[in-house]
C-alpha cells in the first residue's frame, strides 16, 4: 500500500541511501528534517500525510507501525529496508545516515 502513494522525489548528490520521509505539511520538525536532507545533499522522497485522504493516511500509518514495530510520529523516515527514524533529533539522523 505504501508503494502506491504519490511521493515527491528530491534529487541530491548523495543517493546511496533509500530514504522515504512521511511528514506533515505544518510540522516544524518535519521541515527541519527535509532541510537537513537537502543541506547534506541526500536524494529522498517524501509525502505530506496530512494532505492525503484520512482512510489512506490511517492505512499508511498502520502499515508503517506493523513493518517497523514502532509508533508512528512525524517525521517518520525509512532508510533502506530496515532502518527508520522517528521525529527529528539531528544527532540520530547524522548517526543513521552517516553524516
Amino acid at each position: 500500500m505504501l508503494e502506491s502513494l504519490e511521493y515527491t522525489e528530491v534529487h541530491g548528490t548523495r543517493d546511496d541511501k533509500n530514504i522515504t520521509v512521511y511528514a506533515l505539511s505544518t510540522c516544524g520538525f518535519c521541515k527541519r528534517a527535509l532541510y537537513f536532507l537537502n543541506t547534506n545533499g541526500f536524494s529522498y522522497r517524501y509525502i505530506y500525510v496530512d494532505l492525503i485522504p484520512l482512510e489512506t493516511k490511517t492505512k499508511a500509518k498502520a502499515e508503517l507501525k506493523e513493518k517497523y514495530k514502532a509508533d508512528v510520529a512525524f517525521p517518520f523516515a525509512t532508510v533502506g529496508d530496515n532502518d527508520y527514524l522517528v521525529g527529528f533529533i539531528e544527532a540520530d539522523w547524522k548517526d543513521t545516515l552517516g553524516v
